[in-house]
């Protein structure tokens, strides 16, 4: 496994072009990532993790745009999406009739915006990104499985798993060790909150409230 700076992007860039699985540092943890429309790729996330194929991915995109191709928006999301990404909410979202769907990612998909240096590669990638904790999945995962804080942590995962991660983007120490918010958007139905994470859910109430104002 590569070690990458985070002045080596580009890199990490061709690597996810060429069908490789690369860690990436977050506000939260490394995740693992690939290229969402790559089969492959995406399989070899689900046997590095040993995460059941029933499980999907989370869907990386790089702005509110590409994903209203994509997926229908309520006027919660909207407002969800225009104050809150990029960060580190994900919108579980319908797709769109007309839109090609990605074997990896579910229906209703779980869609995120990443800022960093995650949002960084995505741009640079040029397309969207499935991606996992780089962890053990449940209910493979026992309790001394956690989530890579470090490229230290990604790389004894990797020894442990069988090499599979084609490089890591060392950005130091992840520091919140916390999952991403979810929030539900169903279409014509208000949003819900479905998971908490490292967003607060006051700052989704004041996207949902104040935020939805701005919304046309």
């Amino acid at each position: 496994m590569d070690i990458l700076t985070t002045t080596q992007l580009d890199t990490a860039a061709e690597l996810l072009t060429s069908g490789a699985v690369v860690a990436v540092p977050t506000p939260r943890w490394y995740m693992l990532a690939a290229r969402a429309a790559d089969p492959a790729a995406d399989a070899t996330i689900l046997r590095i993790k040993q995460r059941p194929e029933h499980k999907p991915l989370l869907l990386l995109l790089d702005a509110l745009p590409t994903a209203q191709a994509r997926f229908l928006f309520s006027r919660d999301a909207c407002a969800l999406a225009q104050h809150l990404w990029p960060g580190e909410v994900a919108l579980r979202l319908p797709w769109r009739a007309d839109a090609a769907r990605l074997p990896a990612i579910g229906a209703p998909a779980l869609v995120g915006c990443p800022d960093g240096i995650l949002g960084q590669l995505l741009r640079l990638t040029g397309e969207p990104l499935s991606a996992a904790a780089c962890s053990i999945s449940t209910p493979a995962a026992t309790a001394d499985d956690h989530p890579a804080l470090t490229a230290d942590h990604v790389a004894a995962f990797n020894a442990q798993t069988g090499g599979h991660i084609a490089a890591v983007v060392d950005g130091g120490i992840c520091p919140h060790g916390r999952h991403m918010t979810i929030v539900d958007c169903p279409h014509g139905q208000s949003a819900r909150l479905h998971r908490e994470g490292t967003v607060h859910p006051r700052a989704i109430a004041a996207a949902l409230t104040e935020g939805a104002s701005d919304v046309g």
